[in-house]
């Protein structure tokens, strides 16, 4: 298991071309020179993971997708198989990331298919939960994350390694965060989704935060109970940002 450890890991979303490359190959010797206690993960486009394989080979840094089909294969044009992901060298996936809920219409159900997809091609999923603004106003939040869990969350998973991120969508590329008080009280309410839906193996489980993660809120965040990583989006698109992150973990 890969638990015992923070998982610190960079969403690129619809941002990177073949320069953007540069970006990966400077966090990668950074890394190799400086002493990091954490899991560090890049998930890039499509497009540039079997050059990004190239770039991080040999070294410590762990390369993901950004979402899969559910089906291993088959008349789904522009889709992308959790096979194909292994095949261009990833080793983990992001999963019901809310952008893809909200904008494509995914629902529980809809994830968990693509995690039982993701598991069955040897991937870790990072499955994610979260909350809008009028969830978050309505004093809804903590039910719906834990339904969201509930529910994404396949019997499968009960003997994998993955993890749960907690990025509030009203907190999504926005600039605002939750309070740390917030962040923990969520946080603590998926470790028990987690625990009744998969049991006490899971009780280390990493549940990572995301939403507006910079270099200056990171340590804070990280310190906060129950965050076992982020899920980083703007600031790792840029090596130096990334790696205040990563030693803040």
């Amino acid at each position: 298991m890969k638990q015992s450890v923070k998982l610190i890991a960079g969403n690129w979303k619809m941002h990177g071309l073949t320069a953007s490359l540069a970006e990966a190959q400077a966090l990668q010797d950074a890394i190799k020179a400086q002493s990091v206690t954490c899991r560090v993960a890049l998930c890039p486009p499509a497009t540039l993971l079997d050059r990004m394989r190239s770039t991080l080979v040999g070294g410590k840094v762990e390369l993901g997708g950004q979402d899969c089909h559910d089906k291993p294969q088959g008349a789904f044009t522009g889709s992308v198989s959790a096979e194909m992901l292994t095949d261009a060298g990833a080793t983990l996936v992001i999963l019901g990331h809310s952008e893809r809920r909200a904008g494509f219409g995914e629902t529980d159900a809809d994830v968990a298919a693509k995690v039982e997809a993701a598991i069955a091609a040897g991937l870790e999923p990072i499955v994610c939960v979260g909350e809008t603004l009028e969830q978050r106003e309505a004093g809804d939040a903590v039910a719906v994350v834990s339904a969201q869990v509930a529910g994404s969350l396949p019997d499968s998973l009960s003997e994998r390694d993955f993890a749960v991120a907690y990025e509030p969508v009203w907190a999504i590329g926005t600039g605002l965060t939750p309070t740390l008080e917030q962040i923990a009280e969520v946080h603590a309410a998926i470790r028990s989704a987690i625990i009744a839906r998969l049991g006490q193996g899971t009780a280390k489980t990493p549940i990572l935060y995301g939403g507006s993660v910079k270099p200056d809120n990171a340590a804070d965040i990280l310190a906060t109970a129950e965050v076992g990583g982020a899920l980083v989006g703007g600031a790792s698109l840029k090596a130096d940002d990334f790696l205040k992150i990563i030693r803040a973990a």
